[in-house]
């Protein structure tokens, strides 16, 4: 029986990187014999265009029948003046939440070709590996009660509620103990637990689970302190766990360490690893339609799919071979050019990881 894979291209640039990350996946299910069969659907603007919601029932209902989905990006400012409620980012966080994709796995690997893209010396960041796992569900974006009302003195004031269950944060830190057991075994918790008392509880259920791995270093750091410590010494982390706001930030932070969030690809998977895979970049509406996006975060993503979702280690070791490649050919597209490389564009540079990939 086929596997269904579900394509949401999504908005801005979202529909010219999944172009060039669907005919690397298309070359890989032929060349590797996946058995996938792909079908196309909107999130996010588009779908609010096409359904006048940012996710239609029918697409959410696609979505829990796919066997996993890649996503392109979502938002825009041509929606900015619509209602909170059908924003293009409300549809993107419902369907990580009806999906119950809590796991977000971010890695931040600086290629060896890209030491010099990085905004930190090469000594610094050379040899970086670093995977950030950042929950996904629950936190400020999904915590009630949250308002925006006018005071009685006629001053706006706006307010969100940062929740979590000890259920929430055992099963996110199980899921870092066990990729850090993978890995180098070391594991830093990030929260804030000198104030936040949500933090305070995600420190002792993090500290209990580790009971159950011995074989794994378990450090905590303050997030601020994270912060600073990703641009001071990065090579000091193997995987970070964290709670969804803060690993939003620190995974963005951890991007420019590569050389770009052009780079960076992300899975975000459910108890039993169905996932949805995306870039980790935005739509970046100032440049949707010019054939100059970085596709390879995407491209990426397609070998995050097939390595978590499907345990298709040798077709998705294969795309990450491929996008090694294609840089040791110099081929940069404009976030990660330097002097003395090959400038391309959107498409030339999925047909060259196509073309690479086809050679292995």
């Amino acid at each position: 029986m086929s596997k269904q894979i579900l394509v949401l291209p999504g908005d801005g640039i979202g529909p010219e990187i999944m172009a060039e990350a669907v005919k690397v996946l298309q070359l890989a299910n032929a060349k590797y014999s996946l058995g996938f069969e792909l079908s196309f659907d909107e999130l996010g603007g588009a779908a609010y265009d096409k359904y006048g919601v940012p996710l239609a029932d029918e697409t959410l209902a696609r979505a829990r029948a796919a066997d996993a989905i890649l996503l392109g990006a979502v938002g825009g400012p041509k929606w900015d003046a619509i209602e909170p409620a059908l924003r293009p980012e409300r549809g993107l966080l419902k369907i990580r939440s009806q999906l119950g994709l809590f796991a977000n796995l971010r890695p931040a690997i600086l290629y060896p070709q890209l030491a010099d893209a990085s905004s930190l010396k090469p000594e610094v960041v050379s040899g970086l590996d670093i995977l950030i796992v950042r929950e996904l569900t629950g936190g400020i974006y999904f915590g009630q009660p949250r308002e925006s009302k006018l005071l009685e003195n006629g001053e706006r004031m706006a307010y969100d509620t940062l929740p979590y269950s000890e259920s929430e944060i055992r099963r996110i830190a199980r899921v870092g103990f066990d990729m850090a057991r993978v890995r180098g075994k070391k594991l830093c918790s990030v929260d804030k637990a000198n104030v936040l008392a949500s933090s305070q509880l995600w420190r002792a259920v993090v500290e209990e689970v580790a009971r159950d791995y011995p074989d794994v270093e378990l450090s905590h750091m303050y997030v601020d302190n994270a912060a600073m410590q990703l641009v001071r010494a990065p090579k000091q982390f193997d995987v970070m766990v964290t709670d969804n706001l803060f690993g939003d930030i620190l995974s963005d932070e951890a991007s420019m360490l590569t050389g770009s969030i052009g780079m960076l690809p992300s899975a975000s998977l459910d108890a039993n690893n169905k996932g949805m895979y995306e870039p980790c970049h935005g739509s970046a509406p100032d440049i949707a339609g010019k054939g100059i996006a970085n596709p390879l975060a995407t491209i990426l993503s397609v070998s995050m799919l097939l390595r978590y979702s499907f345990s298709q280690v040798v077709a998705a070791d294969a795309i990450e071979r491929a996008v090694s490649l294609v840089l040791d050919q110099g081929l940069r597209t404009g976030d990660i050019w330097s002097a003395g490389k090959t400038k391309v564009g959107t498409a030339a540079m999925g047909d060259a990881v196509v073309e690479a990939l086809r050679s292995l």
